[in-house]
Order: structure tokens, then sequence, then C-alpha cells
């Protein structure tokens, strides 16, 4: 998608914690996400960032701040999970960024202003879960230096292969490791064989590597 006015790295927000220095979400950036009040029984639905809270897009569906394509964009994400909102593609969840856009900037009318309050739930009030239900994917193996660390391992002399840089190498993912931050997880346990020993033993894993995957 190409960059528009909800880029702009002059725009501004009438929510002071959106202007801050450092902030993670400034009005420029609007990410998507599946929350609720933390430890309530509500519903997960769809949400976005802003400053210190988090717009409640089931309230904003059901408010009068949207229309057309953007209204109905909204009224997917009121869902537990966005896979429906992003089957509508690039033209709708553009117009839904700009319509939320135009209720949080500076300049918007008192009217706009009172529809988006409306729907601010402060961001440290909030649990999240997996912003869409993810049946399967695919791990793309792109990173230069990671292939040269790993292959290192296996083969020191010739650490990368030959047709890493022509052709693209990918693999079936288990989209049960797939989680929010923050969640707990089982260290893995398994079979290693101890120096000097003579049959392997059953435990926790000694040393856990762990990578950080971009998902697109």
């Amino acid at each position: 998608m190409q960059r528009n006015h909800t880029h702009d790295p002059a725009a501004a927000s009438w929510l002071p914690a959106a202007n801050m220095a450092g902030s993670d979400f400034p009005i420029q950036n609007l990410p998507f996400a599946v929350f609720r009040r933390a430890g309530s029984d509500e519903s997960f639905r769809g949400g976005v960032a802003i400053g210190d809270q988090v717009v409640d897009l089931a309230a904003l569906a059901a408010s009068t701040g949207l229309a057309g394509l953007a209204q109905e964009a909204a009224q997917l994400c009121a869902r537990d999970a966005l896979n429906d909102f992003l089957a509508m593609g690039p033209k709708a969840w553009q117009a839904l960024r700009h319509a939320v856009f135009a209720l949080l900037e500076q300049d918007a009318t008192p009217d706009m202003v009172s529809i988006a309050r409306g729907c601010l739930v402060p961001m440290d009030s909030v649990e999240y879960a997996r912003p869409n239900r993810i049946g399967d994917y695919t791990d793309f193996y792109t990173s230069l230096d990671h292939a040269r660390n790993v292959g290192a391992l296996i083969r020191p002399d010739d650490p990368v292969s030959p047709n890493f840089r022509w052709m693209p190498i990918a693999y079936h993912g288990r989209a049960s490791s797939i989680g929010v931050s923050g969640q707990q997880f089982h260290r893995p346990m398994g079979q290693a064989m101890p120096p000097g020993a003579t049959a392997p033993v059953y435990g926790a894993c000694a040393r856990l590597d762990y990578e950080l995957e971009l998902g697109v």
C-alpha cells in the first residue's frame, strides 16, 4: 500500500498520549488488535491502538462515526478475529484506517472527538488474543545472517548454500506455536546425550533457541 496523508510526520492527535515523544502508537501508527477488558467475560473484538488507548471497533461500528466501506469494515472487526475484515482487501483496510485517522486527528470536529472518546478503552486495562484464526502458515528462510550462523554449525567451511540467494526457501510452520506476547509456555522436553554418557537421558532442554518472526 502506498503512503498517504495518514503517514504525514507532521500529523498530530487531540489525544495527548499519542503526541508524546517515544510513543509507540502515534497517529501515524494505528495497528489493529483483538482485545477485551482484562479479567472480564466480554467478547474479544477488534481494536486500534492510539497513544495509551485502544479504539473499540465494535463500539465504533455501533456509533454514527462511520459510513460506507469503513462502516462495513468496522462491523467485521467487531468479531473475535480479523479474518473476515482482512478478506475484504486493501480498499477496505484503507477506508477504515482513513476513517479512524479522521476521528483521531487534531483537526477532528467536536462531534467526531466525542464519538471517538466514547470508544476509547485504556490500554493498561485490556488483554489481547490472537488477531486472526491461523490454520496454517509458511515460514520463509530469508535472513542471510541467520542462514550463515546456522549453516556454520553444520558446514563451517561453506555455511551458506549457493542457491540461498536465488531460490526462495520456505517450509510449513506449526500454527499451534503462534500466540500473543507475554503468554506462558512449557520448556521443551526431550532426549539428550550428556558429555561422557553412554545412554541418553530424558529431561528439559538445557538451552533454548528463540527467533523474532515477522508476520506478513
